[in-house]
């Protein structure tokens, strides 16, 4: 994570002033990412098993962040953060598991980088002030809830005001933190959705919003990427010509490869792969744009709209594929895979098969 590096005058050393927040968003690029991909998927790992409160996972996951450098303070800074999201309990939950991974790292001698606590704020720093215009920022107008003016200014003056205030994470490391854990929480899609928008705002790219998806799907929270992959309504990446598996395609595939052996499959319109078993392994589909088709032997087809997940048991014979007037793509995953997992190809989906379905 970049360091912010003060610049103090002889003055400013002997009465010991502050930075105000002004200068901290001029020294800090605050409407970017600080992690790398590897870290940011882990960061998103953390953030939605805290919200699901799954302390096995979330240990894990935070060894996986220390190991690809993710700071203490990093880690430390997003679950207390999430403590207005998810609940006390939870963050105080996760912050407890994050103590125990640093404590036995530093027994065993594992890699432990603790990193800097935010900058302390000027003496006449104004919460509420400050807290105004960052929510202004998140979600693109003035916000005030009238409803309920308590929630409001604790809206402002704590969550945006003190808590963004705080520079060991950026405004868009924060939203990446916030979407992350709220894909985690079912009946929250509304505020879901706010915050995908809010993240936009705050610098988060199109590009860093999919590799939530993806990072979620790759630490097999499969229900959850399809949560978020259902509400993003954004336009992924085609690859390259699928020319290594023509073959096994009705019409023209393209597949792009992503982080954690996550692979995304487009098919143009009416293009679907053949008839196929998978031996030794769990296939999961998470659609995340256009229409398309999962059927599986002896079965109805089951639509494939952005965030439909599909598990497809091992040993079942089946195909998928894109609707005859729309584009699909999908992230594909394999889980509970076996050594010597093969796949197994067959015979074409005929013209007369693929348009009986309804």
């Amino acid at each position: 994570m970049r360091k912010i590096l003060f610049f103090l005058t002889a003055a400013c050393m002997l009465i010991g002033c502050a930075k105000t927040n002004d200068q901290m968003v001029n020294d800090k690029k605050v409407n970017e990412l600080s992690f790398t991909t590897e870290q940011a998927a882990y960061m998103s790992a953390i953030a939605c098993n805290e919200a699901k409160g799954d302390l096995k996972a979330l240990e894990s996951a935070i060894h996986g962040g220390l190991e690809a450098e993710l700071t203490v303070s990093q880690i430390k800074e997003a679950l207390s953060q999430l403590y207005a999201y998810t609940g006390f309990p939870r963050s105080l939950n996760a912050l407890g598991v994050l103590q125990n991974v640093v404590e036995s790292r530093k027994s065993k001698d594992k890699r432990v980088i603790m990193g800097e606590d935010a900058s302390p704020l000027s003496d006449d720093y104004d919460a509420l002030k400050e807290g105004t215009r960052v929510q202004t920022q998140l979600t693109g107008k003035p916000f005030d809830y009238e409803f309920a003016p308590a929630t409001d200014y604790y809206l402002k003056a704590h969550l945006f005001g003190d808590i963004f205030a705080r520079d060991n994470l950026t405004y868009a490391d924060r939203e990446l933190v916030t979407v992350s854990a709220l894909s985690g929480l079912q009946g929250v899609e509304p505020q879901l959705k706010a915050h995908i928008a809010g993240a936009r705002n705050m610098g988060v790219t199109e590009e860093q919003l999919q590799g939530i998806v993806v990072a979620l799907a790759a630490n097999g929270l499969l229900d959850e990427a399809g949560r978020l992959a259902g509400l993003l309504e954004t336009e992924w990446q085609q690859g390259k010509p699928n020319d290594a598996y023509a073959q096994y395609f009705v019409g023209q595939s393209y597949l792009q490869p992503y982080y954690g052996g996550v692979a995304n499959v487009t098919f143009e319109p009416r293009c679907r792969n053949n008839w196929h078993i998978h031996h030794g392994a769990v296939q999961v589909l998470i659609c995340v744009s256009g229409k398309g088709w999962y059927q599986e032997w002896g079965k109805q087809a089951v639509p494939l709209t952005p965030g439909t997940v599909i598990a497809i048991p091992e040993g079942v014979k089946h195909w998928h594929g894109a609707a005859a007037d729309s584009w699909m793509q999908h992230l594909a995953i394999h889980t509970q895979e076996q050594p010597g997992a093969t796949n197994e190809w067959l015979e074409p989906v005929s013209d007369e098969q693929y348009h009986t379905i309804r």
